[in-house]
């Protein structure tokens, strides 16, 4: 019995010698499998360095919405200060033509001196226009290009620069959705791979693949592209 056993043993190891090799086919779907892991492997990491980069770009736009508020916040204060003096100098200037019109020279003067130093420099210079005998002179101060409210002035200057920093905000927006965008893209490529791996048809599987691939580095190209933080 044991010698009949061996001879079994022989005939089945002769037979496996002499069985043909691992068909084509299956080094085939070896190959396409390595190149779906590479696939998953790079779609995941840029997968993940696109949403990094979504939030980031999200935390700069609100950054950048809380400067332009703090900024305009401050404009506004000062544009309100500098109307408030813009006001008085004329309302005070208006008051000095009625005490110099009634000959009350101790009143003109003490209104004179109750203008603010950016009133009384255009002041000056509107005297020198000989305004009361000149028909063409400006009708007060206030309309002399000397006359620079400094307060009005940097309230607009706050402005102009609150509009930028919105406008960059706004731009951090549009980077943060295009990252978005991408991750949306990399997030259908995992799908393909995950459904490639249903399908038994070697042909179908490689057609997923090269999808799955164009896309990819149509991801990978937008994310080199686009500006990091």
């Amino acid at each position: 019995m044991p010698e009949d056993l061996n001879v079994e043993i022989a005939g089945a190891l002769a037979e496996a010698g002499d069985a043909p090799a691992q068909p084509t086919r299956s080094r085939r779907e070896g190959f396409v499998e390595i190149l779906e892991a590479i696939v998953l492997a790079v779609v995941a990491i840029a997968t993940a360095w696109s949403g990094y980069q979504a939030a980031r770009w999200d935390g700069r736009q609100a950054e950048l919405y809380g400067e332009d508020a703090a900024i305009r916040i401050r404009a506004d204060q000062l544009l309100t200060l500098g109307g408030q003096q813009r006001l008085l100098d004329v309302t005070t200037f208006n008051t000095w033509i009625e005490a110099r019109s009634e000959g009350r020279t101790k009143l003109a003067a003490l209104y004179e001196r109750r203008f603010s130093a950016e009133f009384k420099l255009a002041f000056d210079a509107w005297l020198a226009t000989d305004p009361f005998s000149n028909p063409d002179a400006v009708p007060g101060p206030s309309f002399m290009p000397e006359y620079v409210n400094a307060q009005i002035q940097r309230g607009s200057e706050l402005n102009e620069l609150a509009l930028h920093v919105f406008d960059e905000g706004t731009a951090a927006r549009g980077r943060a959705d295009d990252y978005i965008r991408t991750t949306v893209v990399l997030a259908t490529v995992l799908f393909l791979l995950a459904l490639s791996q249903r399908f038994r048809i070697l042909r179908v599987r490689v057609g997923v693949l090269v999808l799955a691939g164009g896309l990819m580095l149509y991801g990978l190209f937008t994310i080199i592209t686009f500006p990091r933080l």
